[in-house]
């Protein structure tokens, strides 16, 4: 009877064990939906004076590769990088005239699929 019950409590554990270890390979469903998801950044490039600015470059940097895209604002001052990778950091600042804006850093940990952002630029 002893060894009956050592065999039945030998059985449980692989059992849980293998639960475990089935678990930890597979990763939540949300957390594989959030892998997957591609982030946005919209914006729009304003003077000092809240007034929008048409033309200038908007530099978007990739932390991880150092790889940079860039983007001509529009008639409203606006621009916009799609398809980013959600694990990764980014640095974003727009240039006019040899005036840049501050640089604005979009986070891997910020969960927003869109991220909006004004950028501002010392005209003179």
């Amino acid at each position: 009877m002893k060894k009956l019950f050592q065999y039945s409590l030998a059985l449980v554990a692989l059992a849980g064990l293998g639960w475990s270890m089935q678990r930890m390979a597979t990763p939540p469903a949300a957390f594989a939906k959030e892998k997957d998801q591609s982030k946005d950044v919209n914006g729009k490039v304003l003077s000092k004076a809240d007034a929008p600015i048409k033309g200038a470059v908007v530099y978007l940097k990739n932390t991880k590769t150092l790889a940079v895209k860039s983007y001509i604002s529009d008639d409203a001052g606006a621009f916009h990088f799609h398809a980013l990778s959600p694990n990764v950091d980014y640095e974003v600042y727009a240039e006019f005239n040899g005036q840049r804006s501050g640089t604005k850093t979009v986070s891997s940990f910020d969960s927003r699929t869109t991220v909006e952002m004004t950028l501002k630029v010392d005209t003179k």
